[in-house]
């Protein structure tokens, strides 16, 4: 099956190379010993790493090419100060650094991008707004500034939460012994935690490295519901090759998982 063709800063990301658990043990090994050349192949065997960490900062304001390039940034970082010494795999080391780095890019460039057509028609809702004001001796509504502008309410509702002054999560709201409590505490989600995510992409990276019958037969048992022996007659295998298969996926993933 042919991929389609998505490019981001030149990149076609259904070419990008995936590794084996072995290789990347194999080249590991060598950028320990100062191996230019494995180094590259390692940081090009891992990009795919950050197009999964980039999905959750899309549609915050940034271009994709932009978050893909600040993401490498922070997996160049994981991979030069990674050691096998850790005893964890490299992308439970590097997803956490890779999110700093995609983190610090958004805290530092604040702003979210405005097209000037949206800025004009904001500016016109707030000098009719004020001019409203004035002739009504009360605030206008919403549907009163779309009339005087001879625009959809819909669109002014866009145009002046478009310039509205953003609030960084980073915001402290309180702060007690220099103990600040961020935006980011009072909004934090308690079941997309990083930790929660981070654990997915994990068992994501494990499942990727099953085999095509591995996977399949992983996907009917727990994702469809199907017992052993369905499996075995859609497959054309007996039910304790199933189970033997399905025993050896998951320890495998618990292996990797470990």
């Amino acid at each position: 099956m042919q991929h389609a063709k998505v490019e981001i800063c030149g990149v076609n990301t259904a070419t990008l190379k995936l590794l084996t658990s072995e290789r990347k043990e194999e080249l590991l090994r060598k950028i320990a010993q100062g191996d230019a050349t494995a180094r590259q192949e390692f940081i090009e065997g891992n990009l795919r790493l950050v197009l999964s960490v980039i999905q959750r900062f899309i549609g915050r304001g940034e271009m994709v090419d932009d978050l893909f390039q600040v993401g490498c940034i922070g997996l160049i970082k994981a991979v030069d100060n990674f050691d096998m010494d850790y005893q964890v795999k490299f992308s439970t080391y590097a997803v956490p650094m890779i999110v700093g780095e995609l983190r610090r890019h958004m805290r530092d460039s604040g702003s979210v991008r405005v097209s000037r057509s949206l800025r004009d028609t904001a500016y016109k809702a707030l000098a009719a707004k004020e001019k409203l004001t004035g002739e009504l001796s009360r605030e206008p509504r919403v549907e009163e500034i779309a009339k005087e502008l001879e625009l959809k309410k819909e669109d002014v509702v866009l145009a002046l939460d478009a310039i509205l002054e953003p609030i960084s999560l980073f915001e402290p709201i309180y702060c007690d012994n220099g103990d600040a409590v961020f935006v980011m505490d009072q909004v934090a989600d308690p079941v997309n935690t990083d930790e929660n995510w981070m654990e997915e992409l994990a068992i994501r990276d494990s499942i990727s490295s099953l085999s095509p019958r591995e996977k399949r037969i992983l996907a009917l048992r727990f994702f469809e519901g199907r017992t052993q022996v369905e499996v075995a007659k859609e497959i054309g295998i007996s039910q304790a090759q199933v189970s033997r298969l399905e025993k050896g996926a998951i320890e495998q993933i618990k292996k990797n998982l470990s």
